[in-house]
């Protein structure tokens, strides 16, 4: 309990000494996990909630498509296969293409439509199409899934769609974000696509940041109820990647904004060690980089979003003295030993 008085009042000491200085954050909506790393190094910049476990709605088609690609890779997949949509894909809830049963379409059009209109009849029809049927095709993914090392995710579906056992983590999500720009950087470029053009009609891509952040080039967004707001996405700059994911956002735009501050901020952390100013995604966010994420799951606690919206702060960001805040409690009289406890993070995770 004194540690947790001790975060809220860091908390607010770090609000009143720089209430404009901060990137939005969003741990304080209930369901939010996020990932930052490195793509070249795999250095984790930032993580919040990273291995709990969550939905990751539709970005399950990165594996659907991961799969599949294997397939193209070792001929047994050629791009004009044709697909037929049977009655168990035309009955898949949106977003859809919404061929009739019977119709077909190309692996070519399948990957298009997919990657960019996040189609789940035709998510359903491309697994039926290599594994027989839907079911069998998810057991492919949770393999494929192992042998990627994604030790905490479990795939019941192609498409993403609501199962209370079809769940993954922040982590894993970028592990297969990274597989994908590794094993398969031919057919990367679908996901970067702003619209697909399917049978002279452009399919737009449901991940707004490829027409609005510079430098953002993939690879996927999700939404349902249960998981929120998801989105796994990767930028480059000055021949630099960085892959970030965020799972459990409270609206479109709370997690897109989120996105960019995580990718931006990233940037500027990587540029900044270049000039030997060295400091820490968590710096530049409204949350202290140095709590156990048992103490901040406690602080989100009691911070409910309301409405799927969070309050955001002014988006201008600085990097702030934790350390000093830290000290200036225990000016004002919290032990040293608490205060210790503080610094090293209590144990709760390590320090990214």
């Amino acid at each position: 309990m004194l540690i947790k008085a001790l975060a809220r009042t860091l908390l607010t000491l770090l609000a009143l000494a720089a209430s404009s200085a901060y990137a939005a954050s969003l741990y304080s909506a209930p369901r939010y996990a996020a990932i930052l790393i490195d793509n070249s190094t795999g250095e984790v910049l930032y993580a919040r909630r990273a291995d709990e476990t969550r939905y990751p709605a539709s970005i399950t088609k990165v594996m659907t498509l991961y799969v599949a690609f294997e397939e193209l890779a070792a001929g047994r997949l050629r791009l004009d296969d044709e697909l037929r949509i049977s009655r168990r894909a035309f009955n898949q809830a949106p977003s859809k293409l919404g061929l009739r049963v019977g119709a077909t379409i190309s692996a070519r059009d399948a990957f298009g439509v997919i990657a960019t209109k996040s189609a789940n009849d035709i998510s359903v029809a491309l697994a039926e199409h290599i594994s027989g049927s839907e079911a069998a095709f998810a057991e492919r993914m949770t393999a494929t899934a192992r042998r990627l090392g994604m030790m905490n995710t479990r795939f019941y579906n192609a498409s993403g769609l609501p199962h209370a056992d079809h769940t993954t983590t922040a982590r894993d999500i970028a592990v297969l974000s990274y597989a994908m720009l590794r094993d398969f950087p031919d057919q990367y470029p679908l996901f970067s696509m702003a619209h697909y053009q399917y049978r002279g009609m452009a399919v737009a891509n449901h991940n707004h940041l490829l027409r609005t952040m510079p430098g953002v080039d993939g690879i996927k967004t999700g939404f349902t109820n249960a998981a929120g707001f998801t989105l796994a996405a990767s930028a480059v700059r000055s021949d630099r990647r960085l892959i970030a994911v965020v799972l459990g956002g409270p609206s479109r735009l709370g997690r897109d904004n989120n996105m960019q501050d995580l990718l931006n901020i990233g940037f500027d952390v990587l540029e900044s060690r270049q000039r030997g100013l060295p400091f820490t995604v968590a710096s530049r966010f409204a949350e202290p980089d140095d709590l156990p994420d048992a103490v901040m799951d406690s602080l989100a606690g009691d911070v409910a979003a309301m409405d799927g919206a969070v309050e955001q702060p002014t988006r201008a960001v600085q990097a702030v003295d934790v350390a000093s805040a830290i000290t200036a409690l225990g000016d004002a009289g919290v032990n040293s030993a608490t205060l210790a406890s503080v610094r090293s993070g209590g144990g709760g995770r390590s320090r990214n």
